[in-house]
This record gives C-alpha cells, sequence and structure tokens, in this order.
C-alpha cells in the first residue's frame, strides 16, 4: 500500500492509495482512493466514495457519500459532489472489449460548480464555473458558468450567483449583491 502524505487523515476503515493527495484532505469509511488519483488540499471524501485511477481533484473539493468519480474527470477548486454523484468515462461501453486510458473520454468540472445528490454526467462535457445541477439532474450537455440545470435531460432553468442563490431577471443576487453580466461561457460577475 502507498504511504499517506503528512497532513492526510485517513479513518481506519477507509483507503487510500495515492500518493498524490494534499494536506488536510480527508478520506472516510469505505472510501477508496485507487493509486494514480490526483487530490489537492483540505477535501474531504466522504463514506464510500471512490475516486479512480487518474481522476483530478483540486483543492477543497467536497465529495459526498456513494459518489464515484472515474479516470478521465477532473474536478476543479471547491466543486461539490453531492451524494451518488456519477460521472461516466465511456461513451460505449462493452464488457468485452477493454479501452486503455487514451480510448476514454473526459469530463471537466470548473471551479466551484455544484452537483446535486444523484446527478449523473454522461461524459466528455464541461460544467461551467459555479454552475448548479439540481438533484436527479442527467448531464448530457455542456453547462454553461453560473447556469442552474434540472431533469433528465437536464436543461437551463436559470441562473445562479457564486454564493448558490438564484439571479433575479436582471442577473443580480439578493443575497450578496453581485450583479452578472452575460458571456460567451455563460455569465461572468460585472466588475469582478
Amino acid at each position: 500500500m502507498t504511504r499517506v502524505a503528512a497532513g492526510v487523515r485517513v479513518h481506519p476503515n477507509g483507503l487510500c492509495e495515492s500518493a498524490e493527495v494534499g494536506a488536510g484532505t480527508r478520506v472516510w469509511a469505505f472510501a477508496h482512493v485507487l493509486p494514480g488519483a490526483r487530490v489537492g488540499q483540505d477535501c474531504n471524501i466522504c463514506d464510500g466514495a471512490f475516486i479512480e485511477n487518474d481522476a483530478v481533484l483540486g483543492d477543497r473539493v467536497t465529495v459526498k457519500n456513494g459518489t464515484l468519480v472515474f479516470a478521465g474527470v477532473t474536478c476543479e477548486d471547491e466543486v461539490f459532489l453531492g451524494p451518488n454523484v456519477l460521472f461516466t468515462n465511456d461513451l460505449r461501453p462493452r464488457a468485452h472489449i477493454r479501452k486503455g486510458p487514451e480510448e476514454l473520454v473526459s469530463t471537466v468540472v470548473r471551479r466551484g460548480a455544484s452537483l446535486g445528490a444523484g446527478t449523473v454526467v454522461v461524459c466528455g462535457i464541461e460544467i461551467g464555473e459555479y454552475a448548479f445541477a439540481a438533484a436527479g439532474s442527467v448531464l448530457t450537455q455542456p453547462v454553461p458558468a453560473h447556469a442552474f440545470v434540472a431533469g433528465n435531460p437536464a436543461r437551463h432553468k436559470g441562473w445562479v450567483c457564486h454564493c448558490g442563490l438564484r439571479l433575479d431577471e436582471e442577473l443580480r443576487c439578493a443575497e450578496c449583491g453581485t450583479s452578472y453580466t452575460r458571456a460567451e461561457s455563460g455569465l461572468r460577475p460585472k466588475n469582478p
């Protein structure tokens, strides 16, 4: 078994086989981090989560119970993955065809995005910064920055602030007062 880096807490019933896990990260009971997975600092990998080799988690990522993060998935800093989020990495899986890492389809979840409980992410898409997928969503298309999506397949339902609150019709947050403007990739704060 790989030796865990200093400052990483692994529950006695957790398994962390990666040498690339940042300080302050916690791996809880029955969670499994495979060799070759890269996990940043101060992450929280909850009970029963699975992080496959060649998956990448940035700093301060929360991976709730039962979530499966497979090879080819990259989650940037401060991403929230709710309970039982499921990523795929093969658009044409067949048990009798063995594929190497170069044949898997990658997915990127940008900084600050949140995926609600039970979200399924079909590989090959990008989920924009601070986007928010409602519980039970099935993501089959790219999600713009700050978009709120829901359903199966997920559809655009509105916009959310970096603080998580829905924006009003003027693209302003009633909670923190941040105003947004449309951009090619979704929304961006006015005068950041």
